[in-house]
């Protein structure tokens, strides 16, 4: 599998990039549709955008590489993205800081906004799982081919690497990711109206569950102090997101 789509005046323009902005368009597209039957300002949402975006991708670098820094010999090797190297949990961990910020120098409920960008960032994160397919990364390990024989003609042959087959673990959250997209969309959009704060609650959960099992099949997972950072990670948000649920219902009932 080529990872290169084509090049432009001899540089290379990965499949990995293509896609991954295939999906932030979709999820803009996602976005400005909730926004509206939400009555949200748009334009509010793009300028965050803008800002929180290039920051996430910084966040979503630092992160991959303070984990695995003893791979990193010089400040090009740690800005070298094309090679790979991103952590999502590091890019909404960063997004959300910055766009909380932002909330506030702008005076607009951060809650009520980031509910409606959330069902778009998991969908974008899902498509964007189809980029680490096409770099033949983020897989599980080895499967038989009895096992992988139940997929599509074309993720078998994906997923063999080297003469043995993997886990299609790209897949799994994909599916997840848009599982979860669609249960966010209803939560959002249901006729009871749904309580600030409820869909990133609901995301932090969701994701996170999904994530932890994932993460357990994955081969090129982040370690730290022997551990699975991703599912360290998922549990911590499966926790905020409960607490945060929590704190929603309690901040409801007070103001009744």
């Amino acid at each position: 599998m080529n990872p290169v789509a084509f090049e432009v005046f001899g540089l290379e323009i990965r499949w990995y990039g293509i896609i991954i902005s295939m999906g932030v368009l979709a999820a803009m597209l996602l976005i400005y549709i909730l926004a509206k039957k939400k009555d949200l300002n748009y334009d509010t949402i793009i300028d965050a955008f803008l800002i929180t975006f290039p920051i996430s991708i910084v966040g979503a670098r630092l992160y991959y590489v303070a984990f695995e820094y003893q791979n990193y010999n010089s400040f090009m090797d740690v800005i070298n993205i094309r090679n790979g190297g991103m952590a999502i949990h590091g890019g909404v961990i960063a997004a959300l800081i910055s766009g909380y910020i932002f909330g506030k120098y702008r005076k607009v409920n951060f809650l009520k906004y980031v509910d409606v960008i959330m069902p778009g960032v998991i969908l974008a994160q899902g498509i964007g799982r189809w980029g680490n397919f096409m770099n033949q990364e983020a897989h599980g390990g080895p499967v038989s081919q009895q096992f992988i024989s139940k997929f599509p003609e074309f993720i078998q042959q994906g997923m063999l690497i080297k003469g043995t087959y993997y886990h299609p673990t790209f897949l799994y959250e994909s599916i997840w990711d848009i599982l979860v997209c669609i249960i966010l969309v209803y939560i959002l959009l249901r006729k009871k109206k749904s309580k600030d704060g409820v869909v990133l609650a609901g995301y932090m959960i969701l994701y996170s569950v999904g994530r932890f099992f994932i993460e357990g099949l994955r081969t090129d997972s982040l370690m730290f102090m022997g551990l699975r950072t991703a599912q360290i990670v998922s549990l911590l948000g499966i926790i905020l997101g409960i607490i945060l649920i929590v704190w929603i219902n309690k901040a409801n009932k007070d103001t009744i």
